[in-house]
């Protein structure tokens, strides 16, 4: 009787387990030069790119569910800014090595004591000293307009990136509403736009960002519950919009 009900036991913990454990959802693309590029969704706005042997975080925060103990250890980890939800010191140590590089804004660079601090519109070529592999790291604006919401995301405090990959230029729009600087960014590719208000773009918002910034593939993230039925419509201007439940 007393076996029976160990075996119980354990199959229940082991069902309660299986079921805690997310998958992390995958997509792929090529690069203009003909290689691979995977997007590997964690949570919200927590993702990380395969690119060549390289492994490139963004925002990497812990969620219930995912053991970053079983994912690869990062070449580069990118921190968008210091909230929560998109910088968790834990897991960056947890994902890192001695030959990691960390880019992020000045203020997540004084908590970590460590990483290299891109203000807005700053360039950054790495290469990987094992494959010899680069990408290029651009830092761009990422703040809220809308009368009331600036105290989220001051102008000048937060980075989106455009990292290039293969000749493949890859907007991550960081939390940000549409502001007038995407008009300046060319040759976009792909895009990942945060869509949640008030904290970053409305759907109409998103929509109009991503009639200017012309990708081929748009991935919205951080959108929470939001409705995201609106960007059928980019459809007629060829963007594929990909959504994936996070």
């Amino acid at each position: 009787m007393k076996i029976r009900t160990l075996l119980a036991l354990f199959l229940s913990l082991f069902i309660m387990n299986q079921t805690f454990t997310q998958t992390i959802k995958t997509d792929s693309f090529r690069s203009w030069t003909g290689e691979k590029i995977t997007v590997h969704f964690i949570q919200h706005a927590s993702l990380y790119f395969t690119f060549n042997g390289l492994t490139i975080y963004v925002d990497p925060v812990k969620y219930d569910g995912i053991d970053y103990h079983t994912l690869p250890k990062a070449d580069v980890i990118l921190v968008t800014h210091d909230h929560y939800d998109h910088f968790c010191k834990e897991t960056i140590d947890l994902l890192s090595t001695p030959n990691t590089m960390i880019y992020c804004n000045k203020k997540v660079q004084e908590v970590l004591e460590k990483g290299i601090a891109m203000k807005n519109n700053q360039q950054i070529s790495y290469k990987n000293a094992s494959n010899d592999k680069y990408i290029i790291i651009e830092s761009v604006p990422a703040y809220n307009t809308t009368a009331g919401r600036e105290i989220y995301h001051p102008k000048g405090r937060d980075n989106g990136y455009l990292i290039t990959m293969g000749g493949t230029r890859i907007y991550i729009a960081g939390d940000s509403e549409f502001i007038t600087e995407m008009i300046q960014l060319k040759d976009i590719d792909v895009a990942f736009l945060s869509i949640n208000q008030p904290y970053t773009m409305t759907v109409e918002q998103a929509i109009l960002a991503a009639k200017t910034l012309k990708p081929s593939i748009l991935y919205p993230i951080h959108y929470s519950d939001t409705d995201l039925k609106g960007l059928s419509v980019l459809k007629e201007e060829e963007i594929e919009v990909k959504i994936f439940k996070m």
